[in-house]
């Protein structure tokens, strides 16, 4: 069953800075994590506030790389990826099963 974050703790390496974010920006911040250098796009991973999520976890001290990426397809254009190059340990998650 999936999780929904309402709090996720994680320590910046080397510095050993502690960063706690909640609701939607945990959630970001698990599938970055998750994801490692693949990174992720709100194409495989929906959201529906991605770089809101990535410019308020970036404002937390994390960093975070954009790489435009074009789609095909009946809406052709561009989409974000997005790739966690912090070294982060995830030190505790609070939340609750979805429903």
């Amino acid at each position: 069953m999936p999780r929904i974050f309402d709090t996720l703790t994680a320590r910046i390496l080397p510095d050993d800075r502690i960063v706690t974010v909640k609701g939607r920006d945990a959630w970001a911040l698990r599938n970055l994590v998750s994801a490692g250098p693949v990174g992720c796009t709100p194409i495989d991973q929906p959201g529906p506030r991605w770089a809101h999520y990535v410019f308020k976890l970036r404002r937390s001290g994390l960093i975070i790389e954009t790489i435009e990426e074009k789609h095909g397809g009946p809406y052709a254009g561009t989409h974000a990826r997005y790739v966690l190059r912090t070294q982060v340990e995830v030190v505790e998650e609070r939340g609750r099963a979805a429903a």
